[in-house]
């Protein structure tokens, strides 16, 4: 497969709503790096984002490169246009150098029998009895399972196809980095089934140097992972271990690497994560984003006064139009109504009240996860705030600061890349 831009060992995706905070999420990463360990930034916003904020990405890829400059950061970084397809993606063109390939409307479609014939047809390795190295397990397949996952799969990752072949007539191959998405679908894939895609994606010829495979449990935005950490840290395993034998089977990129979306605080898995990857020698690619403007919020929030009004009135508005804000995440957020603090109670908080209902800390009493999520989903209100909003940032800047870099190092970085 092509060679060209390469993405290192170890990544994170920071996702900055309002493009103040390239600085201080480049610092988390200078951290790691003292601490010997590189972990490289990769600027995510999806269209959604840039739609609701009325941005453009190219004014991501400005602020990346201005704290790259600032910083003396000479390792690579890159910008990613998150989650975008065939309609969405001119506008990123340019200025992205990372391409999350977004194939979820096309998951679950029927592909044409024709297709599924000849893939089954292509891969008899694949029917029968199939062992992958490092597990204890083998697999028993036939002809109609193996078509049965190929008609699951096959017309997205064709999709993805049709994507790749557009970035490389507009960019050039090995311009950029692809990464395919493939964790919005029921039920998590198999090592078995997982290995199918990945055959899917090396006949499409598509040098994925990363993949985001869908996992049991609930990756809810900004708030820990929901369900049963052995069994994430099996199908981890299980995933990283196909992976492996894909790359060797199917010639693909010896980089590629497992993607976890929606990574932001799913701190009880950290440790199994960290623990896979040394098992393995392989690469992870940790995907945050809102937590960056959580961090925002805490940050106006302890700076008091002003920024601690901005903040109160931020929620007031989030709670008044919690529907609204909320339809579009609603798989991935879980908020109980009846733990929303009035907004009338939330105008008389402290700024010490304020950020301990909202920091991620559960071993403070104060901690309230459906006010995060809430806030979390409520970035549309600061958008509308327009500038008065980014002033205020600008006026708090070191207090935000450090509490993105503080939050990203110590709760995100250190876990998963460092093991601390």
């Amino acid at each position: 497969m092509s060679e060209g831009m390469k993405l290192p060992r170890f990544s994170v995706g920071v996702g900055d709503r309002f493009g103040h905070q390239a600085k201080a999420q480049l610092a988390a990463c200078i951290l790691a790096a003292k601490q010997g360990v590189d972990v490289i930034p990769v600027w995510n916003k999806s269209n959604r984002e840039h739609m609701i904020i009325g941005s453009e990405p190219s004014k991501t890829r400005e602020a990346a490169d201005a704290a790259v400059k600032a910083l003396g950061w000479t390792r690579p970084y890159f910008v990613d246009a998150d989650h975008i397809n065939l309609k969405t993606v001119d506008r990123f063109l340019a200025p992205c150098d990372f391409f999350t390939l977004d194939v979820a409307e096309q998951i679950g479609q029927a592909a044409k029998p024709e297709d599924v014939a000849a893939f089954v047809s292509r891969h008899p390795e694949l029917v029968g009895t199939v062992t992958i190295p490092r597990l204890d397990a083998t697999f028993k397949t036939d002809e109609a399972f193996v078509g049965g996952v190929a008609n699951k799969f096959l017309a997205a990752v064709q999709h993805a196809g049709a994507i790749y072949r557009l970035l490389v007539e507009k960019k050039g191959a090995g311009r950029f980095v692809p990464e395919i998405s493939m964790d919005e679908t029921d039920l998590p894939q198999t090592p078995i089934e997982l290995l199918i895609i990945l055959a899917m994606i090396a006949d499409e010829k598509i040098p994925i140097q990363t993949i985001a495979p869908k996992f049991t449990g609930r990756f809810n935005k900004g708030v820990d992972y929901v369900g049963d950490v052995a069994q994430f840290a099996k199908e981890f395993n299980e995933d990283l271990a196909a992976i492996a034998f894909a790359v060797e089977r199917y010639g693909l990129p010896e980089n590629l690497k497992l993607s976890v979306h929606s990574g932001s605080d799913k701190f009880s898995i950290y440790q199994a994560i960290h623990e896979a990857v040394e098992r393995f020698g392989a690469g992870v690619h940790l995907k945050t984003a809102g937590t960056t403007w959580l961090e925002e919020l805490i940050g106006l929030a302890e700076a008091d006064g002003a920024g601690l009004a901005i903040a109160k009135e931020v929620y007031a508005e989030a709670y008044a139009h919690s529907k609204e804000l909320c339809a579009p995440y609603a798989t991935v957020i879980d908020i109980d109504a009846t733990k929303l603090p009035l907004p009338k109670d939330v105008d008389g908080w402290t700024s010490a009240q304020f950020t301990s209902a909202l920091r991620h800390d559960q071993e403070n009493p104060e901690y309230n996860q459906s006010f995060r999520q809430l806030l979390h989903v409520g970035f549309k209100v600061a958008a509308k705030m327009g500038p008065r909003y980014l002033q205020a940032l600008e006026a708090n800047e070191a207090i935000v600061a450090r509490n993105v870099t503080s939050n990203l190092f110590d709760r995100h970085i250190k876990p998963v890349f460092l093991g601390r």
